[in-house]
Order: structure tokens, then C-alpha cells, then sequence
């Protein structure tokens, strides 16, 4: 995903929710050749945005979802979203999550990759390889691999650690039939011990 204003950004994130990239950006270029602002979108049937996303699946859900929020922007901001750029990113992400269906993957994608904030967003594969390789714990819930995430990640590293986990998430760390034998974290991965694709550690205290 590419930096744009924070409401494409937003509209973008909502398209990319369970489809890959190219199906999203597919559907996002169809959408925009038709309503490329807030007010078009909001004035927009419902039944016409579903149509131009079709590309990238559950589309009749996120156009009704696209619609809503774009009334919302406009009857809230005035069109304008980019003000959350100016807040700090626990206040814009307060401020974006209040928008309702906006969750917190969504608020963080739109800091992250339209304001440029040091934010690690949660998605499906960020959070599944973060409790594959310990980092995580596995009874934690979202925000709590959030607030965890935060934490451990150095300041400046979060937003290429986001991208380089949804990598290795898509690409080896898949959630069926992981790729072990090409993953380069494996001797580091708790996941991989547990189901003996790695060696146990050594006990080096004999």
C-alpha cells in the first residue's frame, strides 16, 4: 500500500480486508475512476460502489461500509480527514477508531502509510507470526499484541516491521501449511519446535 491522503488510505484498507493485493488495488482503481473523493462517495448507490469492487470479494459488505464512512467523514470533518496527520497517533487513532466500523488495524494502517506515524498495525499475518515466534504471547488478543509490539519494536523500525511480517505471513508463515524449510526466522520460532520442524534447543546448563 502506498502513502495517499488518510481517507484514501482508508478506503484502500477497507478494500484489502480478506483478498490479496492485486484483487484490492483492482477494486480500489475501479472505484476511484468513478468517485475519487469523500463527497462523490458519500452521494453514491450503494448497489453501484459494489459493483466497481467486485474484484475484490465481500464487496456488497465493504460498500455499505465505504458509503457509511464516507457520510461520516463528510458530515464529521467536512470531507477532510487529513487533520488526524496533525494529531499525536494515540489521539488520531482514538479519533479514527470512533468512526464506527474503523478498527484498529484500520486507524494504525492509516497512520502508518498517510501520516507517516511510527505505528505497527495488527493484521491477520502480523499477528499470527508474532505469536508464532514468541514474541507474542498466544492467549493475547489484538490490542495486547499491539500494545506488545510497540513496545519491543525500536522506535523508527515499526512500519518496516509491519511489511516485513505480512511478507513472511503471505509468503512462508502461512496460516495451512507452513513453509518451515524456507523460513529464514526457524531457529528462533517457537511454533517450529512445537510441532518438530526444528531441533529443540540444546540444554546448555549440563
Amino acid at each position: 500500500m502506498t502513502r495517499g491522503s488518510p481517507f484514501n488510505v482508508l478506503i484502500a484498507t477497507i478494500l484489502s480486508q480478506n483478498t490479496n493485493d492485486r484483487n484490492s488495488s483492482q477494486a480500489f482503481n475501479s472505484l476511484y475512476s468513478v468517485y475519487d473523493t469523500p463527497e462523490k462517495l458519500a452521494n453514491a448507490p450503494e448497489e453501484k460502489i459494489a459493483d466497481l469492487i467486485k474484484y475484490g470479494g465481500l464487496h456488497r459488505i465493504k460498500a455499505r461500509r465505504i458509503k457509511d464512512t464516507a457520510l461520516v467523514v463528510m458530515e464529521k470533518y467536512g470531507g477532510d480527514l487529513d487533520l488526524v496527520c496533525d494529531a499525536d497517533p494515540a489521539s488520531a487513532r482514538k479519533e479514527l477508531m470512533s468512526i464506527e466500523g474503523i478498527g484498529p488495524k484500520t486507524a494504525d494502517c492509516v497512520l502508518l502509510f498517510s501520516c507517516g506515524k511510527d505505528v505497527i498495525p495488527v493484521d491477520t499475518h502480523v499477528f499470527r507470526v508474532s505469536k508464532r515466534l514468541g514474541i507474542v504471547p498466544e492467549k493475547a488478543d489484538h490490542e495486547q499484541a499491539h500494545r506488545i509490539l510497540t513496545e519491543k519494536v525500536p522506535e523508527g523500525k515499526r512500519g518496516s516491521v509491519h511489511v516485513a511480517l505480512i511478507r513472511l505471513g503471505r509468503e512462508i508463515c502461512k496460516a495451512q501449511n507452513p513453509k518451515h524449510e524456507n523460513c529464514p526466522l526457524i531457529d528462533i520460532c517457537d511454533y517450529a519446535r512445537t510441532v518438530g520442524a526444528y531441533p529443540p534447543k540444546k540444554d546448555v546448563s549440563k
